[in-house]
C-alpha cells in the first residue's frame, strides 16, 4: 500500500527559537507554532481555535531559523510527521508525541524591530515571502550605458 506523509503550516512563532548541536556537531532547533482556524458554529457565531505544533529543523535551516526567527514572526512550514515515544522517567509509563519534521521553511513579512530598507510592513500584507532554504535567484544584470551615439541630446 502506497503512503504519503507531508505537512504544510502556517502560523506564527510561540517562542524564540533555539539552536543545539548533536555531538557530531548537526544543528538542531525545535520551534513551537501557533495556527489559527477560525470558523462560523453552527448558531452562527465566528469562532477562533489555536492549535499548537511543535516543529524540529536540523541543518542549516535550523541555523537559519535561530538567526532570524524570533517570537510572533509568520512562518510558512513544509515538513513530514514523526511520532516521538519513550518512558517516563518518573511514571514509567510510555509517552508519546506527535510533531513536526521541517524540511523546509520560508519566512514571511518583515523582521519585527528591523531597521528601514524594506518597505513591506510588519504582518507580511506587501512584502514578498523569503525562502530560507532555497538559494536566491541570481541578481538581475544593469543594463548597459548608452553609447555616445544614442544619447538623444
Amino acid at each position: 500500500m502506497a503512503s504519503f506523509n507531508k505537512v504544510i503550516l502556517l502560523g506564527n512563532l510561540t517562542r524564540d527559537p533555539e539552536v543545539r548541536y548533536t555531538p557530531k556537531g548537526t544543528a538542531v532547533t525545535d520551534l513551537g507554532l501557533a495556527v489559527n482556524r477560525t470558523y462560523t458554529a453552527d448558531n452562527g457565531e465566528k469562532r477562533e481555535e489555536v492549535t499548537f505544533v511543535d516543529v524540529t529543523f536540523w541543518g542549516r535551516t535550523a541555523e537559519v531559523a535561530g538567526e532570524y526567527l524570533k517570537k510572533g514572526r509568520p512562518v510558512f512550514v513544509e515538513g513530514r510527521l514523526q511520532l516521538d515515544s519513550w518512558d517516563d522517567k518518573t511514571s514509567g509509563q510510555k509517552r508519546t508525541k506527535l510533531k513536526v519534521i521541517g524540511e523546509n521553511m520560508q519566512m514571511l513579512g518583515a523582521p519585527r524591530g528591523g531597521g528601514g530598507g524594506g518597505g513591506g510592513d510588519e504582518e507580511g500584507g506587501s512584502s514578498a515571502p523569503r525562502s530560507s532554504t532555497r538559494p536566491a535567484p541570481p541578481p538581475k544584470a544593469a543594463p548597459s550605458a548608452p553609447d555616445d551615439d544614442e544619447i538623444p541630446f
